[in-house]
């Protein structure tokens, strides 16, 4: 998948999200893919592909830009039909957000074709890459995608099928991968021993068996959930059906994200069988219980803190209300020249209700702090509209750690939890009290303790880490004109 430099809006950008189709009938697939990727759209606005399989040719559509933007017009129209489809949309986590990058990869190699979408980051992406380039490997792109698909194809050169050559190359992979991969003849999901990120299964009336990386994507098909792909599962769709491979599975503790459940999901998706609505309500009812405080109100900040913010308010028993608007057509990645314009963004973003707020005393439930800018703002904001009081409470534990499993978290510098304590990220966000939900109860969301990866908030890492500066070493090698 892939890592820019830490975001400017200090704000946590997602990943990646993958969708592959797989049907028993050669038909129009690029509609579906559309649906699918619309859907994912949260996890990744910097780009989005579409390539589709028909018998053996490959036809793609990729760009950058949201899926609206991407697939329209005739080059969208002549992606045509196929029988099997896979689709992408990006941000970038290792590799800069350049036209290089844009997923999913297409590969030619003396056994035909291959197209791969990954969610993810490898942490020995660098040590893998050198040693693909000292063997006469030749790289297109900056991203550690590029490296998987190469010790992929490597691999089916000497392998029966796509299946072997994927387990092969997992032996050497480290970090965070869920892959759809599209063969001549064959669908395949992956999914790294750890379930760092989420996979799922669906099955439409039809007959067309679908891979995603939310259940949400699954619904926007009108396909059936079936489960999700386990840790370590390598699953192919085909004539033959569908069936899996686990012989990797329960080979590594469980290590989802559990910042999947605290803001990168959709709140109407199923992760490991856990909804995620259900898990940020969760969150809040922890905070009522662990920062409990009297109010008149509680709002949460859209979108990822309104469940929260009902959570909190059913088991504080405080009022629960609307208590901003915001401007649909502003989404997470609002791009502005210059420092002033980009913190700016929170103006045109979310605007106070003053009915709502003026004279009250105000919880404000937000999913994270980075560097307190944008709370900051928000914060101002509901002064101006006359707020008594602020008391603000945070549905995550303050970040303290890089990140190297895909979110763009990868400097301890500019994280404002390592250099201030609670009371002063409070006096500096001007609010009245501030209160982090616990990392104990983090690990709870779910209504049990599932393993989560909670390195970010300084639980500790699952595997071994990069150098500081690996993750965008390769970036000089490539300059783009556009």
């Amino acid at each position: 998948m892939s890592g820019a430099a830490f975001s400017e809006t200090a704000e946590i950008h997602d990943e990646c999200g993958v969708f592959g189709l797989w049907s028993p009938e050669r038909t129009a697939l690029a509609h579906l893919v559309y649906s699918g990727l619309f859907a994912l759209q949260h996890r990744g606005q910097e780009s989005a592909g579409i390539v589709i399989n028909d018998d053996g040719v490959f036809h793609s559509c990729r760009g950058p830009g949201l899926v609206s933007e991407v697939f329209s017009g005739e080059h969208f129209a002549s992606l045509g039909p196929g029988k099997i489809a896979v689709g992408h949309v990006r941000y970038a986590t290792t590799g800069t957000d350049s036209r290089r990058n844009i997923q999913p990869l297409l590969i030619n190699h003396r056994k035909g074709v291959m197209a791969l979408a990954h969610n993810g980051n490898l942490t020995n992406c660098g040590p893998l890459r050198d040693e693909l380039e000292e063997a006469g490997a030749i790289f297109h792109s900056t991203t550690d995608s590029e490296v998987i698909a190469y010790r992929i194809v490597r691999e089916r050169l000497r392998t029966d099928s796509i299946e072997e050559a994927a387990a092969a190359a997992m032996k050497t992979l480290e970090g965070a991968y869920s892959l759809v991969i599209a063969s001549p003849s064959k669908l395949t999901a992956v999914r790294d021993p750890f379930g760092f990120r989420p996979l799922c299964i669906g099955r439409r009336p039809d007959g067309m068996i679908v891979f995603a990386s939310e259940s949400c994507a699954l619904d926007a098909v009108g396909a059936a959930f079936v489960r999700d792909v386990l840790p370590g599962e390598i699953v192919t769709a085909d004539e033959n059906g569908l069936r899996s491979d686990t012989r990797f599975c329960g080979r590594k503790p469980r290590r989802l994200c559990v910042f999947e459940y605290i803001y990168f999901a959709r709140p109407d998706s199923v992760i490991d069988g856990s909804s995620v609505c259900l898990a940020r309500q969760q969150a809040g009812a922890f905070l009522a219980e662990q920062h409990p405080v009297e109010a008149d109100v509680v709002i949460g900040v859209p979108d990822s803190g309104l469940d929260a913010a009902l959570g909190y308010a059913a088991a504080s028993g405080i009022p629960y209300a609307i208590g901003f608007t915001k401007n649909k057509y502003i989404g997470r990645t609002f791009i502005a020249p210059t420092q002033d314009e980009r913190e700016s963004g929170v103006e045109l973003k979310l605007n106070p209700i003053r009915s709502v707020v003026e004279g009250k005393r105000i919880v404000l439930i937000d999913d994270s702090i980075v560097r307190g800018t944008t709370s900051r703002r928000i914060v101002e904001r509901l002064r101006l509209a006359g707020a008594a009081a602020i008391h603000m409470r945070v549905s995550a534990p303050p970040f303290v750690a890089p990140c190297y499993y895909g979110t763009d978290i990868d400097s301890t510098d500019r994280l404002i939890a390592n250099h201030h304590s609670v009371s002063e990220i409070g006096e500096s966000i001007g609010a009245d009290s501030l209160g982090y939900l616990s990392l104990e109860n983090a690990r709870l969301l779910t209504g049990r303790d599932s393993g989560f990866c909670t390195a970010c908030f300084g639980g500790g890492y699952p595997t071994s880490v990069p150098a500081e500066g690996e993750k965008d070493r390769f970036e000089h090698k490539i300059h783009d004109e556009a």
